[in-house]
Order: structure tokens, then sequence, then C-alpha cells
């Protein structure tokens, strides 16, 4: 079978697996001609007593891995596989994060999202709960009568009803990623002008399928825009909106390039209103699952208690303008508060005027 990595990768990925042996040789390119080397194909022998099923799906993950070159597009759909055939094994193997990124074609977004929910697998299965009782990484259209409302869905009513209390009509999503929050606002006639915003061409993609762009009516699709743009960088584009959501945004970035986004957001573009929510990491301590020290999820460069977030916030608020409330998203705690905070930044009637007075 071909194997990109050789004998080695090979016998890390079948080595934790429960087999007795895990023979794999290098083919050479030519046995006459050994001073050639190695080709990319290896002979693979595995014995061992596994049930059919376990070992049938260890393949189905582990041969496209090996040979590393998916022949197809890759798309969503391809985590909920991969997850379904990894259930029992892929959670705690130490080659996962390989694993994860070759099978799905090095989808940085889809990695990112199989690891989380690999995760929080992980952290229930070791608790025997239930994943939602973590985070709200499952699919959030499931019925939720008989469970709690899922996080992401509250933080979206919270960042609705504060884009309606702004009186808000024109709104830029920031780090738009897949477009869940772009769907919810167009589900709302008062929102007119709906820009998504991400740094990833891939997240767009699926945005614009999410949304299905090109099947929309000519009204509906001239609400909504998606383009690619980074946050750390001004750009003309975004000035003169209402309001701009940046809802679990920041925590993504390196502190360092943080004063670079508070300058393109509240310095250039300037809307009215800006929401910004990240996770309260107080509350970590309420995820029963969650081990102590950990970030919720791997690709958080950091997670601020609520005494750091409304510091960060106050000073930002002072520099360009704007006045800040603060609103718990979830429950809140009387001891941790809620698991996200959400900053509503108004500018300042004074600068309301002055804006208006350039642009006029």
């Amino acid at each position: 079978l071909p194997a990109r990595g050789g004998a080695e990768l090979v016998r890390k990925l079948f080595g934790p697996l429960g087999w007795s042996r895990v023979d794999a040789v290098a083919v050479p390119l030519d046995e006459q001609f050994p001073e050639w080397g190695d080709s990319r194909y290896v002979r693979l022998l595995l014995e061992g007593e596994l049930r059919l099923a376990d070992a049938l799906r260890q393949l189905y993950v582990l041969l496209p891995v090996l040979d590393d070159a998916k022949h197809y597009w890759v798309s969503p759909d391809e985590v909920d596989k991969l997850l379904r055939a990894g259930e029992g094994w892929l959670a705690d193997h130490p080659e996962q994060k390989l694993i994860t990124s070759r099978y799905l074609a090095r989808r940085w977004g889809l990695t990112r999202q199989a690891m989380e929910r690999l995760e929080l697998v992980r952290l229930a299965e070791s608790d025997d709960l239930d994943v939602e009782s973590i985070d709200n990484a499952v699919d959030e259209t499931a019925d939720t009568e008989e469970r709690p409302v899922p996080l992401a869905e509250q933080r979206r009513t919270a960042i609705l009803a504060a884009l309606s209390g702004a009186g808000a009509s024109r709104v830029l999503d920031l780090g738009c990623g897949q477009g869940q929050l772009v769907q919810a606002l167009m589900k709302d006639v008062r929102f007119t002008e709906i820009v998504g915003v991400d740094v990833s061409m891939r997240a767009l993609t699926i945005a614009s399928r999410r949304l299905k762009l090109d099947r929309m009516g000519e009204r509906q699709a001239a609400r909504v825009t998606l383009q690619q743009g980074s946050l750390t960088y001004t750009d003309k584009r975004l000035k003169g909106y209402d309001a701009a959501v940046l809802s679990e945004v920041i925590e993504h970035l390196d502190l360092p390039r943080l004063p670079a986004l508070e300058y393109a957001v509240f310095g250039s573009a300037r809307p009215r209103t800006v929401l910004v929510t990240t996770p309260n990491v107080e509350y970590n301590v309420r995820w029963e699952t969650l081990p102590a020290g950990h970030v919720r999820h791997g690709d958080h460069r950091f997670e601020w208690t609520r005494a750091e977030f409304r510091d960060w916030a106050g000073e930002v608020a002072r520099r360009h303008g704007y006045t800040v409330e603060f609103v718990p998203v979830g429950p809140d705690d009387p001891e941790v508060g809620p698991p996200t905070q959400m900053a509503v930044f108004t500018m300042t009637a004074a600068d309301e005027t002055q804006k208006e007075a350039k642009a006029a």
C-alpha cells in the first residue's frame, strides 16, 4: 500500500490500536538496483484478534491517511464520516492530529472542527457525560426541547437582541467563519445589509453553501455579501456600517496582534456599535470534564477573566470614543459569572456627530 511517511509512520498509526503484530517493510524501487532507494510503498502485515468491524473502520481511515492524496473534494460531511469511523479509537490516538489533518486533506477549518469534537468526545467519555454538556460543538439543529439550549445559540440570540436594541440595520460579521450568524441575521428583515468577513476562503465557501447563495432570490442576495479580509488590517470596505460583531474571534489572535485589530475596527472602520463576545475563563471550572488549566478549544491563544476583559474593553472604549456595557451570555453563575461575556460598545454622541460631519 502507498505510505507517505514510510514504514515508521505505518507502525505509529497501527501500533497503538491493539494489533499483536505490525510488520511494515519498505518496498524498494527496484530490487536489482538497491542504490535507487525505497519507493513510497510498504508491505504491511497485521495480526491480532480484533472485532472485524473495528479493524475495517481503522483501515477505512488509515489507508487514505497513509496515501495522503484525497482523490475527491473534501466537504464538511467528511468530518462526520471520520468521527463515525474513528469511534472508540481516534479520540485517544497519539497521532490524532496527523490522522485528522491528512484525512481531511489538510483543510484547517475542518481539521480544527474535527479535533474539537474529538476532544469533547474524549473528555465526555472519561466521565460518562454527554458531549453537549461541555459546549456547543455538536449539531445545533438538534431538538433542544429536552436539552439545554446550546451556548452558540444563546450567543446568537444575545447578539441579535443587542443589534436590535442599537437600531442597527447594516451589520458587519467580522470573523464570520462558516456563516452561522450571517444565516441568523438573514432571517430578520430588520437587517437590510449584512457583510460577512473572514480570512479563510474555505470558511467563506462553506458559508456560501450554508446560505445557498447560488439559489437565493435576487432581493435576498442583495442583502448579503461575503468577502475575504484580515481583521488586523484596515479595510476601507468596512467603513460606514451601523454595527460590527466580533463573536468568539479575539481569543484566536495572539495577544500582540490585538492592537492591530483594535485599530482596524474601532479606529478605522468605526461602526456606531461594536459587539465583542469571548469565553469567560473563570467559568471553565463548571465544565466538569474540562481539565484544569485547559482552554476550551485548542486554537484559543488566551481566555480572559471578567476583570481582564473589562480592563481591555474599557481601554479600547476610552481610546476610540466609545462607551461600553457588559452583558452575560448563558447562565450567570453567582461565583464565576457566565460562560460567555459580551461587551457592547457604543460610539459617544460627540464622536458620532464628528463622524457624520466627516461623511457629509
